[in-house]
């Protein structure tokens, strides 16, 4: 019976001693260093997203420029456009007889023998009114 009671009763267990600061520092460490780590990576993941939007070659910068050559190539094609005509043009007065006469009377205001050239004003602007 009394081997009964004595395992009923526990001894009473003595208190650990303290670890020192060392191992104390050491058991943070290893439990902190997986949350530290993890907050590092999502603060970088976040930094990289935003120099990818707004960075210096980011999507903002890429739009800006793509608008930019949509506005370029229409700027060409319109001078190509330009620059076709003026050839035509050009090649015009070097070969019609006509064409010439047609820019020296227009131009020059030049006249045959026997013309008169009357020249009328041209119609003022109208004012808005107030």
């Amino acid at each position: 019976m009394l081997e009964q009671l004595d395992e009923g009763l526990e001894a009473p267990k003595k208190k650990a001693a303290p670890k020192p600061l060392r191992a104390r520092a050491l058991d943070w460490s290893l439990r902190m260093w997986r949350p530290a780590v993890t907050a590092v990576m999502v603060a970088l993941a976040l930094l990289l997203g935003w120099h990818v939007v707004n960075g210096k070659h980011g999507l903002s910068a890429w739009h800006q420029n793509r608008t930019q050559d949509k506005e370029l190539h229409k700027e060409i094609g319109d001078l190509e456009q330009e620059n076709a005509r003026l050839a035509v043009r050009v090649e015009k007065l070097k070969s019609d007889p006509n064409a010439i006469e047609h820019e020296a009377r227009e131009k020059l205001h030049y006249a045959k023998a026997g013309e008169v050239i009357v020249d009328l004003p041209t119609a003022p602007k109208q004012q808005s009114a107030k």
